[in-house]
Parts: C-alpha cells; sequence; structure tokens
C-alpha cells in the first residue's frame, strides 16, 4: 500500500499520523526528515522545483532488518531518474525542471520488518539569490556603492552562508551515522546476550549429565541375596 506525502520545510517536523493524498515542500536550501516506514508499504514525497535548479537527496536507513530500502526518484513528467532495490544508502544529484519531483521509499518487499528511514534534501540555485541582491541594492545609492563595496560584500555573506550551511550539513549527517551505529550496537548487544544465555544453558544441562553419567558407573547394582 502506498502513500503519497507532501510536507511543510524548510523543516519537516515527525509525523505520527500518515495521511494519503499530496501536499508539498516550500523552497528551502536544506531540509532533513525521519520516519518509520511499516512493513509492506511504500511512502512517497514530493517536491516542486524551478527551471535548471539543484536537488541532492540523500538518504540512510538507520534501523531495521537488513538495513535496505527500495528507493525511486522519478522526473515531473514521470521518468524514472533513479531506481535502487534494497539500498542503505544513497546520494542523487538531479539538474530540474520545472515541476514537482516524486521519490519514494519502498519496504514492500519485507512482511514484518518496519524501517527507520532518514533523508535530506539540498536545493541549490533555486532563484532566490538574485531577488537578495536587487532588495540590498535599492537601498543604497550609486555612491555607498562604491564605498561600501557592495558585491565584496554580499560575496563575503554567501561564502559565510554556504560554509555555515555545509557544517550544519555534515553536522546532520554524523548525527544520522551515530544513530545508524547505535542502532547496530544495541541489536548486536541482544544477539550477543541471547546467544550467552542459551550456551550457559547448554553448559549446565550438559554438566548436570555428565555427573549423572559418572555417579551411575560407581553405584554398585549388585542385589543383596537373602
Amino acid at each position: 500500500m502506498g502513500y503519497a506525502v507532501w510536507l511543510p520545510f524548510p523543516f519537516l517536523l515527525l509525523v505520527a499520523v500518515r495521511l494519503p493524498g499530496t501536499t508539498s515542500f516550500t523552497p528551502s536550501l536544506d531540509s532533513d526528515f525521519t520516519f518509520t516506514l511499516p512493513a509492506g508499504q511504500k511512502e512517497c514525497f514530493y517536491q516542486p522545483m524551478p527551471q535548471k535548479a539543484s536537488l541532492e537527496i540523500e538518504y540512510q536507513v538507520l534501523d531495521g532488518a537488513g538495513l535496505d530500502i527500495d528507493f525511486h526518484l522519478a522526473s515531473p513528467n514521470g521518468k524514472t531518474l533513479v531506481f535502487e532495490q534494497r539500498k542503505s544508502d544513497g546520494v542523487h544529484t538531479v539538474e530540474t525542471e520545472v515541476g514537482d519531483y516524486m521519490f519514494c521509499f519502498d519496504n514492500t518487499f519485507s512482511t514484518i520488518s518496519e524501517k527507520v528511514i532518514f533523508f535530506e534534501l539540498i536545493l541549490d540555485n533555486m532563484g532566490e539569490h538574485a531577488q537578495e541582491q536587487e532588495d540590498w541594492k535599492k537601498y543604497i545609492t550609486g555612491t555607498d556603492v562604491l564605498e561600501m563595496k557592495l558585491e565584496d560584500i554580499l560575496e563575503s555573506i554567501n561564502s559565510i552562508k554556504s560554509r555555515v550551511s555545509k557544517s550544519g550539513h555534515i553536522q546532520t549527517l554524523l548525527k544520522a551515522f551515530e544513530a545508524r551505529d547505535r542502532n547496530i550496537q544495541e541489536s548486536n548487544f541482544d544477539r550477543v546476550n541471547f546467544w550467552s544465555m542459551v550456551n550457559l544453558v547448554v553448559m549446565v544441562v550438559v554438566s548436570a549429565i555428565q555427573v549423572y553419567m559418572l555417579k551411575s558407573l560407581f553405584e554398585d547394582k549388585r542385589k543383596n541375596r537373602t
């Protein structure tokens, strides 16, 4: 059973209920989302994009048996751009055209295991940068432009903004890797405890059998005659 979900950007809140239908992401440079996909289900998201922008999608399976998922990315005209099966993570970048891009996570191959999935969208060249520059310029006269070197200021600000955004992106990925490693360690810890208990029980049973057999070897089986 599939679902199509549009959630508001720039920050995607965790949603406890899934509603069938369609919604949309408002333009943003960077947003991430973590959700749980039940076994046997598929969930799709839609991102509206302008012409000649850049859409980067990165996803990871944080928890669930096999740590794998099917991923599908389609253009606004329905053309398949990316199709991956049973992958634990992936990064894909496309140059966009006008329309809604669809990306889906498919867990229909699994019958019992739900998956915890993290994904991040990075949107570049959304057409807002030029407008921001014009907004700055309209408040400054000709002589002020020369004195303040507006272009240099804008370049420095954009450079700082880009580095801060990159730092936030790296921190988000590190958190995702940490969550995934923690889930793996907890799963391994449970397995170790389970098999340790099994081995302990087997050792106790074997020890009891050995004691019984040794004791039976030294028992006097001769019957007293009267």
